[in-house]
């Protein structure tokens, strides 16, 4: 059977235009689409073989044709999969034939025409999901651990949902900031945590919390470190309070720490202003663990570090007025430290120097 249609062939057309979907993409799907349909017809009375009906739309004018494959034989024993070779040479006069060929016979299925009409748009709809959840899966799996801009959607709980233009993504509770309260269509930068490929769609899970969001806004606002001269070589960040950024230059002529800090602050104030006042400590790096701990520690000043790389602890001392400085609020700055450097430090006032039970232990948490 051949059913023009016009109609389906401008439709197509306008989809590949509109949606960026590949017409052939959804030709196939059409085709599939109505292949279940019509084996499903012709299983409810046994008249065709359904595994050899084969589905075929002209790509030029819309025309349907649905075959039944057959196989040319001197005698018919089934005649769902087999045809005589005079019979053969009726469908087809023009046609070299010869025992063994298989030939297409067209059949028609009941109700063709309204399964036909049913079935395709029914195709084309899925197959338009199906490309456009592709599209932005491919779209942002490139994204992942990276930054994008997004708007606040709306409240799910304790979650947050942010559209991010073409889709929207989760923000969940465990990835907010404590301190951050978002208004309805609130503007904010977002790290992309992961994203998985699901039924449904893609899911996609972004943080205000991770310390890499602070990596990647430095990535945007010092360009000596978009372009690898300036190093970020470690991060510890407690989300809405405090983070320390060691950081190291490829080139004796940069300053690593001026550069991220920006003449009069306004680099490092820019993304202060963006973690909503989050205070941000940037450091020099070094190779040696005593030097890295003594600069962890600021703004305390110390008196003397002794490390021991193997063990990955370290004993710190430090003037007695330096002594909570040097700890911090609830312990933050010993602790930021600790997680910076990987190392855990023992903290000594200078006036309790020689006493082995006098220190505060901090470590990597």
């Amino acid at each position: 059977m051949s059913s023009g249609n016009k109609e389906l062939i401008e439709a197509l057309n306008q989809i590949e235009k509109e949606k960026d979907i590949s017409k052939e993409v959804l030709f196939e799907a059409i085709e599939n689409s109505l292949l279940a349909a019509c084996k499903n017809e012709f299983g409810k009375d046994n008249s065709v073989a359904v595994n050899n009906i084969k589905v075929n739309i002209n790509r030029e004018n819309g025309n349907i044709d649905v075959f039944a494959e057959k196989t040319i034989v001197e005698e018919v024993t089934n005649s769902l999969t087999e045809i005589t070779l005079d019979e053969a040479k009726k469908n087809f006069p023009k046609k070299k034939l010869d025992i063994g060929d298989v030939v297409n016979i067209v059949v028609t299925p009941k109700n063709f025409m309204r399964i036909s009409a049913q079935k395709a748009k029914q195709a084309v709809v899925q197959k338009i999901r199906e490309e456009e959840r592709k599209v932005i899966y491919n779209q942002f799996i490139t994204r992942e651990h990276e930054i994008v801009t997004g708007l606040v959607q709306h409240f799910n709980g304790r979650n947050i949902t942010v559209n991010l233009g073409k889709t929207d993504a989760i923000l969940p509770e465990n990835e907010q900031i404590p301190t951050e309260h978002f208004k309805i269509n609130s503007r904010i930068k977002v790290y992309v945590l992961e994203v998985k490929e699901t039924t449904r769609g893609p899911r996609i899970t972004v943080s205000r919390s991770n310390k890499e969001l602070v990596k990647r806004l430095f990535e945007e606002e010092v360009t000596e470190v978009s372009d690898g001269i300036v190093e970020i070589k470690s991060i510890a960040r407690e989300a809405g309070y405090r983070t320390k950024m060691a950081v190291y230059s490829s080139d004796p002529e940069v300053d690593p720490v001026g550069a991220c800090v920006g003449l009069n602050g306004a680099r490092v104030n820019a993304i202060v202003d963006e973690l909503c006042g989050e205070k941000i400590d940037i450091i020099n790096w070094s190779d040696d663990p005593a030097v890295l701990i003594e600069n962890a520690l600021s703004p305390a000043k110390v008196i003397s570090v002794e490390a021991y790389p193997e063990e990955k602890w370290a004993r710190v001392i430090v003037p007695d007025y330096q002594l909570s400085l040097a700890i911090g609020k609830e312990g933050q700055n010993a602790r930021l430290a600790a997680r910076l450097t990987g190392y855990k430090i023992d903290i000594k006032p200078e006036s309790q120097a020689g006493d082995e039970d006098e220190y505060y232990y901090y470590e990597e948490t």
